[in-house]
C-alpha cells in the first residue's frame, strides 16, 4: 500500500515523491516460491517506493530490511484497520475493516498489550517444546493414513492442512469434527471471490465460535484448551468480553492453521524443486531448523503488512506523512542483497534468522515458536518416510494461490 513512481528511468533511480506509472500492489507470482516479477522495479528502487492498490490509492511500500525494521516498531504506524484512511489491499479487506477492531493484529497498544500477554504464555518456546510430541503423533497418523491409499496423494487435501488443522483445534479446545466447516469459512474469508463472501465467512465463524464459547462458559468444568482458559479466566474477570473473545478465537483459529498448510505445501514444493538442496538435507537432518528459517524467507508467504501513519515520520530523506497508507512487502524486503547475498538463491548456511516472515516489532507473529516445530516436524517426517517423494504433475500445470491472499499451494499431487 503505496504510491509509486518511475522506477526504471534512466539516469539513476527516479525521485519517489513524483509518481509516474505505479507499480500495482499485490501482484500474483509467476513462480510460487519467488516474488512477482512485477516488483522487480521495487527491489532496485529500495528503501521506499509508492505502489497503487486495487481502488487506485497510492500508498508508501516498504522495500529495504533495515527500514523496514526501524518503522514496524515505529509507534507512530497504526495496526487499528478501523482508523479512517487505513490501507485496503483488496475489496473483500475493505469490506470488513470497518466492522470492527480485529484482535491483536488490528489493535494498537494499550488494548494490544493486553491480549498479547493473556496468550503469550501458550506460545512460548517451552510450550512448543511440549507440544513437538502431540505434534509428531498427529504427523505421523497423517502419513500413516497417505502411505495405506497408496501413492499418489494430493498433499494439501491429505497432509499440509490436516496437520496444522488438528494441532491447532486441539491447543485452542475447537473440535476438530468441525475442521470442513470452519477451513472452508476461512477460505471463503481470506480468498472469497466477492466481498460478500468475505463478510459472509466472517459472519459464520464468529456465529460459530460465539456459540462455542458459550457452551464452554456454561460447563460446570473448564477444558484443557486455550480458548477454556480464557473463558473461565479472563472473561469471567472482565479483562475481556465477548466480542474480544470471539475476535481474539478468529485470529487463532485461521492464522493457527492457513499459514502453517501454506508453508507445510509451498515448502514441500520447493524443495522438491532444488533437489541438491533437498538431498543434503536429508543427509543431515541436523540442518533441518536452519532450512525451516530459510524457507520461511525465501517464500514470504504473507506479504504485505499493513500501517497507517498517525504523525508524519522521517525515513530515509523521505517524509511519511500523517493518513498516509503505508505497507511492507515481505517478498521483496526478504531478499534485500544488502542482507542476504544471492537472495533468490535458497541457501541454509547463511544466517536467516531476523528475516520479518513473521514481521516484526510488538505485533510479531504469536505463534511463530509453535509454526517453526510444526514445519520441523512436518517436513522432516514427510521426506524421511517418503523417500521416493516426488511431483506427480509438471510444476507448471499445479496450481498456486493468487497474490491477494496468503501465498501457497492450491494442490500439490505427489507420488512416491
Amino acid at each position: 500500500m503505496t504510491e509509486l513512481t518511475d522506477l526504471t528511468g534512466a539516469g539513476g533511480p527516479a525521485d519517489p515523491t513524483e509518481p509516474a506509472d505505479p507499480v500495482r500492489f499485490p501482484q500474483s507470482r509467476t513462480c510460487p516460491f519467488h516474488p512477482p516479477t512485477g516488483y522487480d522495479p521495487l527491489r532496485d528502487r529500495r528503501p521506499l517506493a509508492r505502489v497503487t492498490l486495487f481502488d487506485g490509492r497510492q500508498v508508501w511500500l516498504v522495500t529495504g530490511h533495515t527500514t523496514a525494521r526501524a518503522l514496524l516498531v515505529d509507534p507512530r504506524l497504526s495496526t487499528d484497520r478501523t482508523r479512517p484512511g487505513f490501507p485496503a489491499p483488496t475489496a473483500r479487506f475493505a469490506a470488513i475493516q470497518d466492522r470492527r477492531r480485529a484482535a491483536l493484529l488490528g489493535v494498537d497498544d494499550p488494548e494490544h498489550r493486553t491480549q498479547r500477554r493473556m496468550m503469550i504464555p501458550s506460545f512460548t518456546v517451552r510450550r512448543a517444546g511440549e507440544l513437538r510430541p502431540d505434534i509428531q503423533r498427529i504427523v505421523d497418523g497423517r502419513l500413516d493414513a497417505m502411505i495405506a491409499q497408496g501413492p499418489p496423494a494430493e498433499l494439501v487435501s491429505a497432509f499440509a492442512l490436516p496437520v496444522p488443522s488438528m494441532v491447532i483445534c486441539s491447543l485452542l479446545g475447537v473440535p476438530y469434527a468441525d475442521h470442513e466447516f470452519f477451513e472452508e469459512q476461512s477460505r471463503r474469508l481470506l480468498r472469497g471471490p466477492e466481498a460478500a463472501d468475505t463478510l459472509a465467512a466472517r459472519d459464520r465463524l464468529e456465529a460459530y465460535l460465539g456459540d462455542l464459547i458459550d457452551r464452554k462458559r456454561a460447563a460446570p468444568e473448564p477444558g484443557d484448551g486455550i480458548l477454556d482458559d480464557l473463558v473461565h479466566q479472563q472473561l469471567r474477570d472482565g479483562t475481556i468480553d465477548r466480542a474480544e473473545l470471539i475476535s481474539l478465537a478468529v485470529i487463532l483459529l485461521v492464522a493457527g492453521h492457513e499459514t502453517t498448510a501454506n508453508m507445510i505445501s509451498l515448502g514441500t514444493y520447493t524443495l522438491l524443486q532444488h533437489p541438491d538442496r533437498l538431498a543434503e538435507l536429508r543427509a543431515d537432518p541436523a540442518l533441518l531448523p536452519a532450512a525451516v528459517e530459510e524457507l520461511m524467507r525465501m517464500l514470504s508467504i504473507a506479504d504485505g503488512l499493513l500501517r497507517l501513519a498517525t504523525e508524519d515520520i522521517e525515513v530515509d530523506g523521505i517524509t511519511i506523512r500523517a493518513g498516509d497508507g503505508v505497507a511492507f512487502s515481505t517478498s521483496v524486503i526478504n531478499r534485500d542483497a544488502s542482507v542476504y547475498p544471492e537472495p533468490d538463491t535458497l541457501d541454509w548456511h547463511r544466517p536467516a534468522r531476523h528475516h520479518i516472515a513473521f514481521g516484526f516489532g510488538i505485533h510479531q507473529c504469536l505463534g511463530q515458536n509453535l509454526a517453526r516445530a510444526e514445519l520441523e516436524i512436518a517436513l522432516g517426517s514427510l521426506f524421511e518416510r517418503l523417500p521416493g517423494l516426488a511431483l506427480a504433475a509438471p510444476p507448471e500445470e499445479i496450481p498456486f494461490k493468487p497474490g491477494d491472499t496468503i501465498q501457497g499451494m492450491l494442490e500439490l499431487p505427489v507420488t512416491w
